[in-house]
């Protein structure tokens, strides 16, 4: 039997439907939808004009979703921020405040942990502990907005774990973070990044979304990808560049590919020309990300002078692409590492 889910992940339909067993209006459906999605509350006394009697209720029955916040961390280098949350079953993620001129994103994360197992992550390292709900992404989003007071103007599923290896949550949550009567964020401003899942990407292409898919892509060849990430032995790059063919096809939507650049791993000229060859005539964008070190794993991040040469060579052969602003450097930016600090050495010394 499936798991009933929180109130707060629940679609405006499924709101009224259960609101009406109790011989609600369905105008309070769609009263406490706002309260939930639009106003964010975090506890049915904000609910003024839902009668007292419904919030007692429901306060009983259906407790709202709670994201404590035990840590965060404010660079000093930009305004990014990251939060650590616990959930109510004492599991902590992380989630990452960025500041850009075309306003508030935040990147959010999927899972506890993670199971793909890329060798130069830190979301790996403990292996996947449970999947989030839609709701516990969604709170990840309000708790950020309500801190900075700030709204959110673009999301990015590029947190702690694979979205599509938790595919019913991650659309139920990008639905309800757009809905019209909630935040009423475009999916234009959702990017959702995953490390080839073929079965779910080509899925994905027929939900009629218009989100911006990126795929982590990491290496020019199918044998440099399978020693970064065991997923290419699953699934091979030509399999992965056909379901995004199929995604341009459905959506009309330009894919980005991810490239972790790594010292003597991926970096060379050569990498650069036989990406640049697996990647002509698609219409595609590369984001070349310099890899973030983690003390846990034994790739470094490649050196100025290699992203450059990578970079002039991409757009010799007329790949676009860009070199990702490194955002919150000193404060554990990268995914993962700030949870793992925290579990192995507790809240007083993850500064």
């Amino acid at each position: 039997m499936e798991k009933a889910r929180r109130i707060t992940a629940l679609y405006p339909e499924e709101l009224k439907e259960l609101l009406a067993e109790t011989g609600q209006p369905a105008y309070r459906a769609r009263q406490l939808f706002s309260w939930l999605h639009e106003k964010t509350a975090t506890s049915y006394d904000e609910m003024t004009n839902l009668p007292r009697a419904l919030r007692e209720k429901l306060a009983e029955t259906h407790p709202l979703t709670k994201a404590v916040v035990v840590k965060r961390l404010c660079s000093e280098l930009d305004d990014t921020r990251k939060y650590l949350f616990e959930l109510e079953d004492g599991n902590v993620i992380e989630s990452v405040r960025m500041s850009y001129e075309h306003g508030i994103s935040v990147c959010v994360s999927t899972q506890v942990g993670c199971r793909m197992g890329c060798r130069f992550c830190a979301s790996t390292l403990g292996g996947l502990v449970r999947p989030l709900t839609a709701d516990e992404m969604l709170a990840q989003v309000y708790r950020i907005r309500q801190d900075g007071g700030e709204r959110v103007s673009h999301v990015v599923l590029m947190g702690s774990g694979e979205p599509l290896d938790n595919y019913e949550e991650t659309l139920r949550f990008i639905r309800l973070l757009c809905a019209e009567e909630g935040q009423n964020l475009s999916q234009r401003n959702i990017t959702l990044s995953t490390c080839g899942l073929v079965p779910e990407m080509r899925r994905l292409a027929e939900e009629g979304l218009s989100i911006t898919l990126a795929v982590s892509l990491h290496a020019p060849s199918d044998e440099k990808r399978r020693r970064l990430m065991p997923v290419a032995n699953r699934y091979s790059m030509e399999e992965i560049l056909d379901a995004c063919h199929l995604w341009f096809a459905e959506t009309g939507r330009r894919v980005t590919f991810e490239y972790a650049l790594i010292a003597g791993e991926n970096d060379g000229e050569e990498d650069a020309r036989a990406l640049a060859r697996f990647l002509a005539d698609f219409p595609a964008h590369v984001n070349l990300i310099p890899v973030n070190t983690v003390k846990e794993r034994e790739y470094k991040r490649s050196g100025v002078p290699a992203i450059v040469r990578f970079h002039k060579k991409l757009e010799k052969y007329g790949i676009n692409d860009t070199i990702r602003r490194e955002m919150g450097a000193d404060i554990q930016g990268a995914c993962g590492q700030l949870r793992n600090n925290y579990i192995q050495y507790g809240q007083e010394k993850v500064t």
